[in-house]
């Protein structure tokens, strides 16, 4: 029997949960009487339900995300099935957080299960609830997003298991926050508290120097991979050289681990530049959200873009950088139609070409709870799932049948490029690509599922009997290397 269980579903079983080690770090001397239960979307649901009635806990914490949303959701229905039909079997206080109910109406059916919901950031507000309930302390709920001083809370780094640092992605943040509203994003309908009107969350900084011992206690104990959570790391570009240096002196000492960051596409001084290029192959992966290349579109949603500087950027970064780069589209924005879609990710294929080390993904727009993009309903056309995650089905300016065939080439092009990468040239590769995806969707009438040898069999048949372009010929000499 537990005081206090925090629970989430992860996405894959590599993947920890920082959130939940911050709340438990975070409880004071209720942090003994707290246990961390993390499952995996593939579990089977009574094993879930059952782990968790076996702790007998007072208080159950769950955190939800738009990927685990439904599946909590089945979680909370096969326990409140139980808590009602077996006696003797106390339901515990619920408790509810993470960045999807943070947003969700009053009325939405997951409600239904808890007591709370503690939205926005957790750490303060969901120490004082639980003391309210275990040590009858007098607590003001109120109805609002949460916002932390990161001054004043613990870190959780100490929370990671020798499994975890050995066998996991160890999820790290130096910031929290975005100084940009893209209105595809939740932070951008973000509010502070005691600020009417406030469009997004602005970006605030752990102490560094706290931040860094504890990247070196990591690291010291093994830590293979070092994922930062920082929307845009290199908002602070001396900040940002700083931390690099930090890891770059651990490589050079010896150390080996990789460290993950996520950047802001169009800041790429020369400065941060020089910093990037020192890194041993090996090391550095970088994810850079360019979601697209038209500025119009970009207007359209908020999110200024500069084509010609975003795309020099990668360019370098493929050229003289020997970092692992991912890069992301979003397919369905407001006023995009295929034709721009494929000619920003041609361009973006070019930029990177230089670089066997690239990952291209491309996303689906999704109208995710309190992003301001849900202004462009009726004007654009946009329809979307009303299920999570709340992807467009269908927009004015791409319908539903071509929307499911990009769904299609994104997963075809993660099996066959990402999984495997290679230069394949500078061509435009969208429409050839697109041709291959339809064909095998066409021959297996999906884009999962499908095992490695039929599918590199089926290319090589739509090489032989369709294409007569250079791309398919090195995809073909590409596949016959495996």
């Amino acid at each position: 029997m537990t005081d206090i269980l925090l629970v989430t579903i992860n996405a894959k079983w590599i993947h920890p949960s920082l959130a939940l080690r911050l709340l438990k770090a975070n409880l004071g001397i209720l942090e003994d009487r707290c246990e961390i239960f993390e499952f995996n979307l593939r579990q089977n649901l009574d094993g879930m339900v059952n782990t968790i009635l076996a702790a007998r806990p007072k208080i159950l914490g769950i955190s939800v995300s738009v990927w685990n949303h439904l599946a909590t959701l089945e979680l909370l229905t096969g326990l409140h099935k139980v808590w009602a039909e077996q006696a003797g079997i106390e339901r515990p206080v619920l408790v509810l957080g993470g960045p999807e109910v943070s947003f969700l109406p009053p009325d939405a059916e997951i409600f239904k299960y808890s007591d709370y919901c503690v939205r926005g950031e957790g750490e303060i507000a969901f120490r004082a609830l639980c003391e309210a309930i275990l040590l009858n302390k007098n607590i003001e709920v109120k109805d609002e997003l949460y916002e932390v001083n990161l001054a004043e809370i613990k870190n959780a780094y100490r929370l990671y298991t020798d499994e975890d640092i050995s066998r996991k992605l160890i999820y790290v943040e130096s910031s929290r926050g975005c100084p940009f509203n893209c209105e595809f994003c939740q932070g951008a309908g973000y509010k502070r508290i005691g600020q009417q009107d406030r469009q997004a969350l602005s970006v605030r900084e752990f102490p560094l120097e706290p931040f860094l011992s504890e990247m070196d206690a990591l690291i010291s104990r093994g830590a293979k991979t070092l994922k930062f959570l920082d929307r845009s790391f290199n908002i602070n570009i001396d900040r940002a050289c700083h931390i690099m240096e930090f890891f770059l002196e651990k490589i050079a000492k010896g150390a080996s681990f990789v460290v993950h960051f996520e950047m802001v596409p169009s800041l790429f001084p020369q400065k941060l530049l020089d910093t990037l290029v020192r890194f041993p192959s090996g090391t550095l992966r970088l994810e850079v959200g360019i979601q697209t290349l038209n500025p119009k579109v970009s207007a359209n949603i908020n999110r200024p873009v500069d084509p010609e500087k975003i795309l020099k950027n990668l360019e370098f970064l493929s050229e003289k950088t020997n970092a692992v780069i991912h890069a992301d589209l979003i397919a369905g924005l407001p006023g995009e139609d295929l034709t721009s879609f494929a000619a920003c990710f041609d361009k973006l294929f070019k930029a990177l070409s230089a670089s066997a080390n690239v990952e291209i993904q491309l996303g689906i727009l999704k109208l995710l709870p309190g992003a301001p993009i849900s202004r462009h309903t009726t004007a654009f056309g946009m329809k979307y799932n009303p299920l999570p995650p709340y992807e467009v089905i269908e927009t004015a300016d791409i319908p539903a049948f071509d929307l499911d065939r990009i769904k299609n080439f994104a997963r075809f092009w993660e099996l066959i490029i990402n999984r495997k990468l290679f230069n394949i040239g500078k061509a435009a590769v969208f429409d050839r690509f697109m041709a291959l995806s339809d064909y095998l969707v066409t021959i297996f009438g999906r884009s999962w599922g499908i095992d490695k040898k039929e599918l590199l069999e089926a290319v090589d048949r739509f090489n032989t009997s369709h294409c007569k372009g250079q791309l398919c010929l090195c995809l073909a000499e590409m596949f016959f290397q495996f």
